[in-house]
C-alpha cells in the first residue's frame, strides 16, 4: 500500500473507539497502522517536532535539512508523507515550501490510544 492511501488524521477517529473501548475491526486496524506508519520513524518524529517548535509552528524545508542532518531529497520525502497523511500542510511560496501541522492531526491519533 503507498502512502497516499493514508488517512487524514482528522478522519482517524471516524474508523474505530479508542482502542481500549471496544475491540478493532480488521479495516480499522489496517487503516490506523498505516496512519501510524508514517509517524513510526525517527526522522519523521523530529521533523514533527521541529516544526511545531518553529516559530508560528510554521517551517521552510530550508530551515530543517541541516539541523536534520539529512539531504534534501531525503528531508522532502519525508514532509510528504507526514503531508499525505494529514499531519501537515504544505503551502509553497516562491521556490520554498513551507510545512505546518494540520490543527488536531496529532489529538486524533491520542484520543485512539488512550485507556480509560
Amino acid at each position: 500500500m503507498s502512502f497516499t492511501e493514508l488517512l487524514p488524521l482528522t478522519d482517524v477517529t471516524a474508523c474505530c473507539a479508542p482502542l481500549t473501548r471496544e475491540a478493532i475491526s480488521a479495516d480499522g486496524a489496517e487503516k490506523l497502522a498505516r496512519t501510524l506508519k508514517a509517524i513510526a520513524d525517527p526522522a519523521r518524529l523530529r521533523l514533527i517536532s521541529m516544526v511545531a517548535a518553529h516559530d508560528d509552528a510554521e517551517a521552510c524545508v530550508c530551515d530543517l535539512t541541516e539541523p536534520l542532518g539529512l539531504g534534501q531529497p531525503t528531508v522532502s520525502h519525508h514532509l510528504k508523507i507526514l503531508v499525505d497523511a494529514g499531519i501537515f500542510t504544505r503551502d509553497k511560496r516562491g521556490t520554498w515550501a513551507y510545512y505546518k501541522l494540520v490543527p488536531g492531526a496529532l489529538d486524533s491519533i491520542a484520543q485512539l490510544l488512550i485507556t480509560v
